[in-house]
């Protein structure tokens, strides 16, 4: 019978890719860490891990064996989170990381129920883009995140997270009113964009889904789009599409507020961005539901659903 705490010793080092980040996140020692999976090792009849320059690596048989720990410990938590349902509160900390426009259109409305209807809740939300958020998920830092994922460039996630489509919506080429494509209705990618690829571009940072939902979209057309400007917040870089220094990719969410002088333009084929909750399965309890489901009715407000 192989021991609970081994078999999340040897989850921890799949999902992180190393005894002291596995260590870290289980708040133990990595000798400790090393001890139980020497154990494991010998209750299983195979190598598990074998060394891979500073780290380690699992063997075939250490792959087999976290897989089945990584369903017996979702269990486990399942079951845990259904005892701690029966007749409990939704109380405690919830950590809310959150891309900025999801932050800003999606969490007062939701946040504010939660106060209303759950007082002894406590959450606590930070922004910022998919990348540097799911690894905190992962290191139990967080515990829900509202991020996103282009078609382009569909969010990519581990093992044992589970996502949520919360709301899809159109993305827009934001340009100034001086721009010599503005008098535009509708701009076409395949006949339009080779016009647009010497033009200024702003842009989220590299290795952010906005900046590698448009990368893909000019490449997938053979073209490479000019990035000057690498700005988080829509909002800024509204500000310079207004004096017509750029142009942009600007989801619906995100059009609210505009400067004066910006014009949104849909293309065809259109481009969609959608809003994405995202949560370590094990984890599930009742302040993510209710969260989920806060968030659930401010997106059904908003549609008219």
């Amino acid at each position: 019978m192989f021991s609970i705490d081994r078999l999340r010793a040897l989850a921890a080092v799949a999902a992180h890719g190393s005894i002291a980040q596995a260590a870290r996140t289980l708040h133990m020692t990595p000798s400790g860490v090393s001890q139980q999976l020497a154990k494991l090792e010998r209750e299983a009849g195979h190598p598990l891990l074998q060394p891979h320059g500073r780290t380690v690596r699992l063997t075939h048989a250490g792959r087999v064996l976290a897989t089945h720990a990584d369903r017996l410990l979702d269990q486990l938590a399942a079951a845990q989170a259904d005892l701690t349902d029966l007749g409990s509160d939704v109380l405690g900390p919830l950590r809310i990381g959150g891309v900025g426009s999801a932050v800003r259109t999606l969490l007062p409305d939701a946040l504010a129920t939660l106060a209303a209807e759950h007082p002894r809740l406590a959450p606590t939300v930070v922004d910022g883009e998919a990348n540097e958020l799911l690894p905190r998920l992962l290191d139990d830092e967080l515990d829900l995140l509202l991020v996103e994922s282009w078609p382009t460039h569909p969010l990519a996630v581990p093992g044992g997270v589970t996502l949520r489509t919360l709301t899809s919506e159109e993305v827009y080429v934001a340009l100034s009113a001086h721009h010599p494509l503005a008098d535009r209705t509708t701009l076409d990618l395949d006949a339009d964009l080779d016009g647009l690829a010497d033009t200024a571009w702003a842009c989220c940072p590299p290795g952010t889904e906005p900046h590698e939902a448009l990368l893909q979209t000019f490449r997938a057309r053979g073209l490479e789009p000019e990035i000057r400007y690498l700005l988080a917040d829509h909002v800024t870089q509204l500000a310079l599409v207004a004096r017509n220094l750029t142009v942009c990719l600007v989801p619906a969410r995100s059009r609210r507020p505009a400067p004066t002088g910006v014009r949104f333009l849909p293309t065809r084929p259109a481009l969609r961005r959608d809003i994405r909750a995202a949560w370590l399965t094990r984890a599930e309890g009742p302040p993510v539901r209710a969260c989920l489901d806060a968030v659930a009715a401010v997106v059904a407000t908003a549609t008219g659903a």
